[in-house]
């Protein structure tokens, strides 16, 4: 089983992760969370500056996660294709073609979850870009693509324990 929590910047996806990494009922699943200051450390850029080169290696590791079995990841091919189309440093052909190519991936998820910004306030951990503006319009996108290309993402909000309710619901029932 695939699963994959998608949204903007500082909404808890890593948190709900690795909260979820703690529960018995995820014994036997791989999980797979935030790379960004060691991709930062490595000369990737991110954020509004990120390239066709670092877009192609986190849509790497994406893919690379659709290639394993029984996996939680608190990034999806659907948050590359939104930081992808908001690229100040990539090209519209890039972004383009980039994104057609990721959206044939969308599927292979079993569960999409996507997590609302509605009440989280934005938290610098010193990689994630701290523009309000630029984190709503990374959420529309994200929205955008959702709705463009998936007809199963359910949407979670409200505190941790609320939302691991909601995924063990989901997935259990």
């Amino acid at each position: 089983m695939k699963i994959g929590f998608c949204g903007t910047m500082s909404v808890g996806k890593t948190t709900l992760v690795n909260a979820l990494k703690e529960l018995p009922e995820f014994k036997d699943y791989t999980f797979r969370t935030e790379r960004s200051k060691y991709l930062m450390e490595m000369g990737i850029p991110l954020n509004t500056d990120s390239t066709l080169k670092g877009q192609l290696v986190f849509a790497a590791e994406r893919a690379s996660e659709l290639l394993q079995k029984d996996i939680i990841t608190d990034r999806t091919i659907v948050d590359v294709m939104a930081f992808n189309a908001l690229s100040k440093s990539m090209t519209a052909t890039e972004s383009y073609f980039l994104n057609h190519t990721l959206e044939c991936l969308i599927n292979d998820y079993d569960y999409l979850f996507y997590i609302s910004p509605a009440g989280v306030e934005m938290e610098d951990n010193g990689v994630r870009e701290t523009d309000s503006k630029y984190r709503d319009d990374i959420n529309k996108k994200i929205l955008e693509i959702l709705d463009a290309h998936s007809n199963k993402y359910i949407t979670i909000n409200g505190s941790v324990k609320k939302r691991i309710e909601t995924v063990k619901q989901t997935i259990f029932s």
